[in-house]
């Protein structure tokens, strides 16, 4: 279907799917809150778009626009220009969408597994390595889609775990293209904008200048590979100094053979592949060089993590690692123990959030701002 004319339909399909959100309103509905507004599970019709009864027909999630100005409504236009002419297996799919009166709805697919942010942050189990690299290949192929694929460059702008959402099998999806501008075309080599995404994950470059090009987000893709490999988040107060940002704290044992071991989630117990967990970290150090020329192209992402996949060299058969793991331990045991005969002590206040997760924002240069689409569906585990 033309792109007009699906838009066409998916806007006629949005009349019905307002009905939507009078059955998905209740609290047990309800799956987030971001700045754009509050986040809803709903239900459909299978091939159809009128609501039915709760529990029935196809499951959705149905995001509303608050009232609260101008740059959320840019933010919905732009969802609904790049996710209802954009079509990708790694991109979450938009059902349709509303706008009548005030009201401004967005329906989307469902993401049972929620988002990446939960499983690597959130959850009492770590995620499994192969999972982890499984959600990293679907994650770039994503983003090598609207790079390099699309009838136009795309870029994403605000690539983080908590826009990576998961299906029932654990498929990435990315999500929440509020902030995705048009890559520059023709002899243009950037396009200047307003600085705008999460602390902790914009290009260095991007931030100092304002220009964006697609090596922002491969940037943006090294930040969240090593959180993947870590279990650590890439802005953390509650971490001893000098590990409040993930990128610095990693830098240093990117380029090294053996002490790349520390960057791997130890809750993994040495559950991962040695050579694949070499390959991410190489792959993670050339994403985030300072040099943005230098990054590679996404294309060249998904060529690296593709073989990475089924390798089955576990780490907790290597004695190095073995050797390692007893230092570490060895050295836990040593600061509990001090700690024990130590005294209490307050603890300041920060302007970060549980977990020690910095609080996102939507402008860099001019404060804080919600995300629209910032929800993380609850998994659907029965």
């Amino acid at each position: 279907m033309p792109a007009a004319a699906a838009a066409a339909a998916a806007e006629v399909q949005g009349r019905h799917l307002h009905q939507q959100r009078q059955h998905a309103r209740r609290p047990e509905s309800l799956l987030g809150e971001g700045g754009f507004g509050c986040v809803f599970k709903g239900w459909i019709e299978e091939n159809g778009t009128a609501p039915v009864k709760p529990g029935t027909g196809l499951t959705v999630a149905v995001k509303t626009l608050n009232h609260d100005g101008l740059q959320g409504h840019k933010e919905w236009v732009a969802e609904v220009d790049f996710l209802g002419n954009l079509h990708h297996p790694n991109l979450v799919k938009l059902i349709g969408y509303c706008v009548e009166d005030d009201q401004r709805l967005l329906v989307y697919e469902f993401m049972p597994r929620g988002s990446l942010d939960n499983h690597l942050f959130r959850r009492s189990l770590p995620l499994p390595w192969a999972i982890r690299m499984k959600v990293a290949l679907g994650a770039a192929k994503g983003l090598a889609f609207l790079h390099e694929e699309a009838e136009s460059p795309v870029i994403y702008r605000d690539f983080k775990t908590s826009n990576i959402l998961l299906d029932a099998e654990y498929n990435a999806k990315l999500s929440d293209f509020g902030l995705a501008k048009d890559g520059p075309v023709g002899d243009k080599t950037h396009v200047s904008t307003r600085v705008m995404g999460t602390y902790g994950y914009a290009a260095p470059e991007y931030v100092m200048t304002g220009h964006l090009t697609s090596k922002s987000d491969v940037y943006s893709f090294g930040v969240v590979l090593l959180e993947m490999m870590s279990g650590r988040r890439s802005m953390d107060k509650n971490r001893p100094n000098g590990e409040h940002n993930l990128v610095e704290w990693a830098r240093p044992l990117l380029g090294e053979r053996q002490r790349f071991y520390k960057l791997v989630d130890p809750r993994l117990e040495g559950n991962f592949s040695v050579k694949g967990a070499q390959k991410a970290a190489q792959l993670a150090r050339a994403c985030l060089s300072r040099d943005p020329k230098a990054r590679p192209l996404m294309s060249q992402v998904v060529e690296v993590l593709r073989p990475l996949q089924n390798l089955r060299d576990m780490a907790s058969a290597s004695y190095f690692y073995q050797t390692m793991h007893a230092e570490r331990m060895a050295h836990s045991s040593s600061m509990n123990g001090r700690s024990s005969h130590g005294h209490g002590s307050s603890k300041a206040q920060s302007p970060f959030g549980r977990n020690g997760q910095q609080q996102p924002v939507r402008s860099l240069s001019d404060g804080p701002r919600a995300s629209p689409f910032r929800y993380s569906p609850k998994p659907n585990v029965k």
